[in-house]
């Protein structure tokens, strides 16, 4: 295919459509700098990708779609790259197959998970065969997941004694700190860290120790309502905080910065301004925000919270912490690629911010916590270890008094060095009954029972020290092996394609082929996260419920979120199309609606959003596109009633 970045290019295109360099032209012609060769390559990114993909073509039918396999090759036309990137199909095929024999896509998060899915398989050979076996037949049960081998347990304690005298830690927490700071380019010298139970226990964690009495302002950029920050918001306000928000410009969503600018640097006489909570990027619209904005803040006055937890799994690579230093930074690990919703988040803290902080006993901060009875195979085992059989017989006798939630298996190796390895697996839920799913344990394995090996590992860790021990995050240490350039251009060639090929989807017989998705944010373009904010609306303009159509992809083996877009700054030029698109969302009767701020929150656009990981395929996004394409069928959510009711299944309500 013929490259739309050829011509007076002296540099790489930066999309790929250029595999070489283009030789440079002959003198006469002026030889433009790499940075307007770069920016067009990125402009020219938009057409080549519009155009490559049944260019002024309309899909009124979605029996008429072009086939997986007529997509995909046209996909790779429009991104020869892309097959560049197939190391992730591999570890995806070998580590992940749990969602190979589901069938099933998780578009339903965004972020950095720690473990792989085969970590937490019962290994009946060597973890180094299981990790080059692809054949599904030949592969563990996903059952296991649910051993609960490690969980989290709340502790009441002063975050600022903490943060400057430090506490008592286990090996495990040890370990898990190096293993993250390390993957995050975050310095030990620079930052301190705590575990979270979760990524709102950070964000409330951080209001309710910020000094918001002298530095009375809470200055915060999100074009969607998220949980974290409504808590840190409402926790803030109640200690005198002052609350603003930035605001996004329709229709592209993209920060008003004449307004954020204002909200940043008025006032300069007053020398604490407060806390500026800042994401690289939004994890709804796939929005980016540039990083400067925190150089603005830091240069007026604000502290700097950087909320990483929508950045990718190598984005931290791209920001320099010895250039921008936040004074906090939250991410979190909470879900895994296709497996249960839990984990922990982490709360990092710059060591020369840690004096403004006012004592505060939070509650938030968690403990990783081994179970008690853990079970290894003697070192002439061959190096093999075993799962635990949870049976009646068989129980843990670890009481995690304040938290059901586990965030993975854990499992103690003795090796032949005598060295104890901590292997970190896949998280999971607690059981909530009990005598939970029996495992097979292999017959020819001696297992042994270990009473007490969290003390033998504290033991342990004083002859060798802390260092002495090691974690394996096999997802941590795939994104690794990939790198920042293969993962963020494989998400770019996939996330937009699906940009391009939903607004190809247009309803048949109306006066001007009304369109059947609306995107939120932005379209097609070269720097755009990995997430997709948008609605699907019925042939005569009525926009379907996204839960209806979240629950109605469930039914597709296909998962997806839905959330509430708000701050949204509408022209003179939009006005009459603010009436249209604006909803007022019902709140709850406690008051809410009597605040001025909550009434003004209370306003935008609820929308169904699907994120694509670094392990998403193109499979994935295709199937996406057929599922929605199917609302082109004016009928089709009145089938999918009928159809259930006649199985004798909970039909949804409209």
């Amino acid at each position: 295919m013929h490259s739309l970045c050829s011509g007076d290019a002296t540099q790489v295109c930066l999309h790929g459509c250029c595999p070489r360099p283009v030789p440079l032209p002959e003198p006469q012609k002026k030889v433009p700098s790499s940075r307007s060769t770069a920016a067009d390559c990125r402009r020219d990114f938009a057409a080549t990708t519009a155009a490559c993909f049944f260019p002024n073509t309309q899909f009124t039918n979605h029996e008429s779609l072009p086939s997986l396999q007529e997509s995909f090759t046209l996909f790779e036309e429009a991104y020869p790259q892309y097959s560049e990137t197939d190391q992730a199909d591999r570890i995806r095929a070998q580590e992940y197959h749990h969602l190979l024999l589901s069938n099933h896509i998780c578009l339903d998060y965004i972020g950095i998970g720690l473990f792989s899915h085969c970590q937490i398989q019962i290994k009946t050979s060597s973890p180094t065969t299981i990790a080059s076996t692809s054949s599904p037949s030949n592969l563990p049960s996903p059952q296991s997941s649910n051993i609960p081998l490690f969980g989290i347990s709340y502790k009441s304690v002063n975050l600022k004694s903490l943060l400057q005298y430090g506490g008592q830690e286990s090996a495990l927490e040890s370990a898990m700190k190096r293993k993250i700071m390390g993957f995050l380019n975050i310095s030990e010298n620079d930052y301190c860290m705590v575990f979270t139970a979760n990524r709102t226990s950070a964000f409330k964690l951080l209001a309710e120790s910020y000094p918001f009495q002298s530095s009375q302002k809470l200055l915060t950029v999100y074009d969607y309502e998220s949980e974290a920050v409504e808590a840190m918001v409402e926790t803030s306000e109640k200690r005198g905080a002052r609350v603003m928000s930035a605001e996004f410009s329709w229709p592209r969503l993209r920060v008003n910065s004449g307004k954020l600018r204002k909200m940043v640097v008025r006032n300069k006489k007053k020398k604490n301004r407060g806390l500026f909570v800042f994401p690289l990027q939004s994890r709804m619209t796939g929005a980016r925000y540039h990083y400067l904005w925190m150089n603005i803040a830091q240069e007026n006055g604000w502290h700097v919270l950087l909320d990483a937890c929508a950045l990718g799994p190598k984005d931290m690579d791209t920001f320099g912490l010895s250039l921008f230093r936040p004074d906090f930074l939250i991410c979190s690990f909470y879900k895994v690629f296709g497996e249960n919703p839990t984990g922990f988040g982490c709360l990092f803290v710059k060591k020369s911010t840690v004096p403004i902080l006012e004592a505060s006993t939070s509650t938030g901060i968690v403990n990783l916590v081994p179970a008690k009875k853990l079970f290894w195979l003697p070192a002439d085992s061959s190096g093999t270890d075993t799962e635990p059989e949870q049976t009646s017989k068989f129980e843990f006798q670890e009481e995690l008094h304040t938290s059901s939630s586990f965030s993975g298996p854990l499992s103690i190796q003795k090796t032949l060095s005598g060295r104890f390895e901590y292997e970190q697996g896949e998280t999971s839920e607690l059981p909530k009954t009990e005598g939970t799913a029996k495992h097979d344990r292999p017959e020819t394995s001696k297992v042994i029972e270990m009473e007490k090996p969290a003390d033998f590992v504290q033991q342990n860790t004083k002859v060798r020290g802390k260092e002495g021990l090691e974690i394996e995050c096999r997802g941590l240490d795939h994104v690794d092996s990939l790198g920042l350039v293969l993962i963020s251009r494989r998400a770019r060639y996939l996330i937009n394609w699906l940009v391009n090929a939903l607004t190809k989807l247009h309803h048949p017989n109306t006066e001007e082929g009304s369109p059947l998705v609306r995107i939120y944010g932005p379209n097609i373009k070269f720097e755009r996260g990995p997430a997709l904010a948008f609605n699907v609306f019925d042939w005569k303009g009525e926009k379907v419920e996204p839960i209806l159509l979240q629950k109605l992809a469930d039914r597709s083996n296909i998962s997806l979120s839905y959330g509430f877009l708000h701050h949204l700054w509408f022209s003179d030029k939009y006005e009459a199309e603010k009436q249209r698109v604006i909803e007022r969302r019902e709140t709850e009767a406690k008051g809410m609606a009597q605040n001025k701020r909550k009434g003004k929150d209370d306003l935008g656009i609820t929308v169904v959003t699907a994120a694509l990981g670094f392990l998403t395929n193109f499979e994935d996004i295709y199937r996406l596109w057929a599922f929605v394409a199917q609302f082109l069928d004016a009928d089709f959510v009145e089938k999918e009633r009928w159809r259930y009711t006649a199985l004798n299944q909970k039909t949804i309500e409209v």
